[in-house]
């Protein structure tokens, strides 16, 4: 779906945020009709978290062991935070994207708020991972995955991970209009992801790790997001937690961490796309 068959919205009207909110809505609308005809994008998405669980459960998951709790219990919500992680990737490869294909230009002619663009991206996205959740979900409970607590922490579970995931999408949508290919973008998202979900908790404790190592897991925002996702769903058992303040604190540190990425990247993205925009 091109730029130009993007239509906004009829009889705007004078209030800025209700035009703001319109505004981002129809792209938001051009983003998930586009994944609509793309099949392909969901299938790819899906894929690699599933490939992830059944390699770690089923492969690896005779050989490591971990403390009060059993393997498959304790590396799903490792696999959960990995995948929203990477998921988020995809606004900073569309905005790369974009900008090659010279649609920012064409968004410039229209009508609507700068800023609406970068919505529909992080927003698309958003919807993206749900799908995605709700597939490994499935996965997970195949290979004896289950929630032992009640449903409002389930659900606050879900939140989190959605609630970072949309935050670090901001992140990758700045990187993408940064270094401007795709191809680029690529290579240097996954310089930062790999430390950030290998370096964690995510598939093994990080009491398991060299000293330098260990540190950083335990202060690793990653980490901190999967340690919540964990208490929430009830997957801890007897693991013993680090006794550092993210990890303690795992649940109030995605919640600081998220409003600290959205209050520093929405500005700079949102002045990023202005600039790249007026060339």
């Amino acid at each position: 779906m091109s730029a130009a068959a993007v239509s906004i919205p009829a009889g705007r009207g004078t209030s800025t945020a209700a035009n703001w909110a319109a505004d981002g809505w129809t792209v938001t609308k051009r983003n998930l009709i586009k994944i609509k005809r793309s099949p392909d994008m969901i299938v790819f998405a899906v894929l690699q978290p599933i490939m992830f669980v059944l390699l770690f459960s089923q492969v690896y998951g005779g050989s490591i062991s971990v403390a009060g709790t059993d393997y498959t219990q304790y590396l799903m919500a490792g696999i959960f935070a990995q995948t929203v992680v990477f998921g988020s990737t995809f606004s900073g490869a569309a905005m790369a994207q974009d900008l090659k294909e010279g649609i920012i230009d064409r968004f410039r002619t229209l009508p609507m708020s700068p800023s609406a663009v970068l919505i529909g991206r992080t927003n698309s996205d958003l919807a993206l991972n749900g799908i995605s959740m709700l597939i490994m979900m499935g996965t997970g409970l195949l290979v004896g995955w289950r929630v032992t607590t009640n449903f409002a922490s389930f659900a606050a579970a879900v939140g989190l991970l959605l609630l970072f995931s949309y935050a670090f999408s901001w992140v990758m949508a700045l990187l993408g209009m940064t270094v401007r290919t795709p191809e680029t973008i690529n290579n240097a998202s996954f310089i930062i992801l790999f430390p950030i979900t290998f370096i964690s908790n995510a598939f093994v404790q990080s009491s398991t790790l060299p000293g330098p190592l260990r540190i950083f897991a335990e202060w690793n925002p990653v980490s901190a997001l999967v340690q919540a996702v964990r208490e929430l769903f009830g997957n801890l058992g007897t693991a013993p937690v680090p006794d550092t303040w993210p990890m303690q604190h795992a649940i109030a540190t995605v919640l600081i961490g998220s409003a600290v990425m959205l209050l520093v990247f929405v500005p700079l993205a949102v002045r990023k796309f202005a600039s790249v925009s007026s060339r």
